[in-house]
This record gives structure tokens, C-alpha cells and sequence, in this order.
């Protein structure tokens, strides 16, 4: 079998960050390799309106990760019904990857959430689930399910909303987004 997290998110842009962290959890987790799911719409993020087009967001990702061995651009979600519920994308990859076994990778705000997402209990029970830190968002692991682990990763303090700003200010990005996807990122953001 071959052990895939799953990190899902808007990407909206991607940045170092994201790849960083991906890269941290690989190794702590001892994966495979990690699918970077860009979500369409995420449900909990409706009608946002700094949402670049899904597409471009795909595109910015399948660059940045162009040369990173076992981080892996994935689209599953622009072929499931839309909002975009984790517990669709997993079952969905289960089904077409039966030579897999997924363990989807969240921050720790969102395991704070994680009791409002769409068939949490069924996820939990079938799946396991790798918890990175994030800043302000504080987990108690002695109350975690055995299908739950905390993996302690660094604080990477890269925020997408950060970069939207940035680029719509004329601010440099250079040392927060990957070389490949800033000329891009640049015109898509402007």
C-alpha cells in the first residue's frame, strides 16, 4: 500500500508554506508522498470573492510543485459535486485508488472544527488523521481518537491572504511564493 496524505485547501495562492509544511509532515509522517487537493469550493469559504478562478489556482499548484519529488497536484474535487466535502473526496480516491491508504493532513484550527464538517465521524472511523500545529490553536491530543496523531511540524507564517495583499499593493512576494509561479501569480493576483 502506498501511504498518501491528503492536504486539501483553496491554494489561493499556494506558497512556501504550504510546500514547507508538506515537506515537514512527509518525513514526521512517514508518507509516500502528499496530494496537494485544490478545492473548488470549499464549504466552509462560500462566495469568497478574492477566490481566484479553480483553474488558475490548479495551474499555480501543478507548477510550484513541478519539481518536488512526492508532492503531487491532484483535481479530484473539480469532478465532485460541489460544495467540496472531504468526506466525498475520500471515499471518491478510495474507490479509484484501492492501492492507497490516505491520511488526510489538517492544521489544528480545523481539527478545532472538526466536529461541523460533513460526516466527521465516518472519517475519523475510516480514515487516519495527521494534525499539524497552528499558531492561536491550541489541541488537547489526550482527548484525540486513535485514528489521530499530532505531528510537530514548525510554524510557517506564510498567509495566502497575506500574498493576495501584497501583489494588489506592489509589495515583493519573491521569498514567499515558490521562483516558478511568481510571474504568474503576479498577473492572476493584480
Amino acid at each position: 500500500m502506498i501511504k498518501t496524505g491528503i492536504f486539501g485547501g483553496s491554494f489561493n495562492p499556494i506558497h512556501n508554506g504550504h510546500i514547507a509544511l508538506a515537506k515537514s509532515i512527509l518525513a514526521l509522517a512517514e508518507l509516500d508522498e502528499i496530494w496537494f487537493v485544490v478545492s473548488p469550493q470549499n464549504p466552509f469559504k462560500r462566495a469568497d470573492p478574492n477566490l481566484l478562478d479553480d483553474r488558475l489556482r490548479l495551474e499555480l499548484v501543478r507548477l510550484a510543485l513541478a519539481n518536488e519529488p512526492h508532492l503531487i497536484t491532484n483535481d479530484c474535487e473539480f469532478h465532485l459535486p460541489k460544495p467540496s466535502y472531504m468526506w466525498h473526496t475520500l471515499q471518491a480516491m478510495s474507490h479509484n485508488y484501492p492501492n492507497r491508504m490516505f491520511t488526510l493532513l489538517i492544521g489544528a484550527d480545523n481539527w478545532l472544527s472538526f466536529p461541523r464538517w460533513y460526516h466527521a465521524n465516518d472519517i475519523i472511523t475510516h480514515y487516519s488523521i495527521i494534525v499539524y500545529p497552528r499558531r492561536n490553536a491550541h489541541v488537547n491530543t489526550i482527548t484525540f481518537p486513535p485514528t489521530v496523531r499530532l505531528v510537530d511540524t514548525p510554524l510557517y507564517d506564510i498567509s495566502s491572504t497575506e500574498i493576495r495583499h501584497r501583489i494588489r499593493n506592489h509589495i515583493p512576494v519573491d521569498s514567499l511564493l515558490p521562483s516558478s509561479i511568481i510571474q504568474k501569480a503576479l498577473e492572476y493576483y493584480r
